[in-house]
């Protein structure tokens, strides 16, 4: 078999004719920015997503750093953000001149830790960024108490989460403002960039459609230092198409989580991200948790599968955010899902007989990987007086069960098993 993670040829040809209808629409329209089309979507998603405002922008970056600007929040705040996350949720905060402060993550839901939240809030502190990762919502009650008692703002990061609930809201219906993007891999995504932010405050909106078209507030001119960021016009009829199949393709994520699930359950050192009661997790990304990350990896892709990670590197520990002070260990939790997080495949489209295959291949591994830890390699670098013996006995040990059941031994370790270079060998392995 040969999966792709995510194979757009499969997902879009069935929306063509529409697309291309609406295509021509747009051409005769000639209405190319602020157009109807992007009026029409505005109060299409606004009533799908239970509030009272959408505003249309040209990505999930703009989205937020705009509500930042709305809300006043600049030099001198903090703004609480989870410490596993794209990078995209922190950049804004940055930009408008503000300190992101990380909080770890609940390392089942993968999550921010709600439990932990109250001990970054200081006077600082002016807003928490719930990111529901994933496509999986935060425990919302907790941190709207929190914040109505602290007098902060909530604004939800909901890129990866569209059509999600927390009880009976919407994400990115509960907090001051929120936002999306439309990134094309998103559960809905444009053919190229696009963001929107959602709010039920008629003055924040009447500021961020100004923010987002420089400043300009209808006959009134220029009444704010705004920035170019309005969702194109093409985009938007596209995402009107698309928004409409949105629930049935969630539908279809979720049943395709439910037969990993039930395929994966029980296997061992493989962890699955859990929900919160009351929460309907829309499976943007069906991620695994397992130790042998990479080397699984390379399994599946040797399979015929196409695996993604998200993320490879913690934010504290990117160099753009050296001068945040933060260090590794700060964060273990974050850490570990880094280290350790396999994306598998899920997509609308993506067939039972593939999901089976997959599961199977993993359970290769996984079974293989146990038979190995009963292996017992006959050198220990404590029996041995210098580095050379120290190759040559594992190496030995190596051969020993190269064209046995445990032949896939060396591929699995992938290490570099060259006698020129014993001391290389053992610098890089141990």
């Amino acid at each position: 078999m040969n999966i792709k993670y995510i194979p757009f040829r499969q997902i879009h040809p069935a929306l063509k004719q529409e697309i291309l209808v609406e295509f021509e629409r747009f051409y005769d329209d000639q209405d190319y920015i602020l157009g109807r089309g992007l009026a029409r979507f505005e109060a299409q998603y606004a009533n799908f997503n239970q509030v009272e405002h959408a505003i249309g922008v040209g990505n999930g970056h703009d989205a937020l750093l705009i509500i930042l600007k709305c809300l006043g929040i600049g030099k001198g705040d903090e703004v609480l953000v989870p410490a596993h996350t794209f990078i995209a949720t922190v950049l804004p905060i940055i930009h408008v001149g503000a300190t992101p402060v990380l909080v770890d993550i609940d390392e089942n839901t993968m999550n921010i830790q709600v439990n932990s939240i109250e001990k970054f809030v200081n006077p600082k502190t002016s807003a928490i960024v719930p990111v529901h990762l994933y496509g999986n919502p935060c425990e919302m009650d907790e941190l709207m108490t929190l914040a109505k008692s602290r007098h902060l703002h909530i604004i939800e990061d909901n890129a990866q989460a569209q059509g999600a609930t927390f009880k009976a809201h919407k994400t990115a219906s509960m907090g001051i403002m929120n936002f999306t993007s439309y990134y094309p891999t998103k559960n809905i995504g444009a053919f190229g960039d696009a963001g929107l932010i959602t709010t039920n405050d008629a003055m924040l909106a009447a500021k961020a459609r100004a923010c987002r078209n420089y400043g300009r507030s209808g006959d009134s001119g220029y009444t704010l230092a705004g920035v170019n960021s309005r969702m194109d016009e093409l985009q938007a009829r596209l995402l009107y198409i698309k928004l409409k199949y949105l629930e049935q393709w969630n539908a279809e994520r979720k049943a395709i989580a439910e037969l990993y699930e039930s395929h994966l359950l029980g296997v061992e050192e493989l962890q699955m991200q859990t929900s919160n009661r009351d929460c309907c997790n829309v499976r943007h990304i069906f991620p695994i948790i397992t130790k042998n990350r990479d080397a699984l990896r390379l399994h599946l892709k040797s399979s015929g599968i196409e695996t993604l990670i998200h993320y490879e590197t913690p934010l504290h520990l990117h160099h753009a955010l050296k001068f945040l002070k933060y260090k590794k260990g700060d964060f273990p939790h974050a850490e570990k899902v880094c280290k350790s997080e396999l994306s598998l495949p899920i997509y609308p489209g993506l067939k039972e007989a593939e999901v089976r295959y997959i599961c199977e291949q993993i359970k290769n591994f996984c079974e293989l990987s146990l038979k190995k830890k009963r292996v017992a390699i006959p050198v220990t670098l404590q029996s041995l007086p210098d580095a050379t013996q120290a190759f040559e006995g594992f190496q030995s040990g190596i051969d020993r069960y190269r064209g046995s059941s445990y032949g896939l031994l060396a591929n699995v370790f992938s290490w570099p098993l060259s006698p020129t270079a014993p001391t290389d060998f053992l610098s890089n392995t141990f």
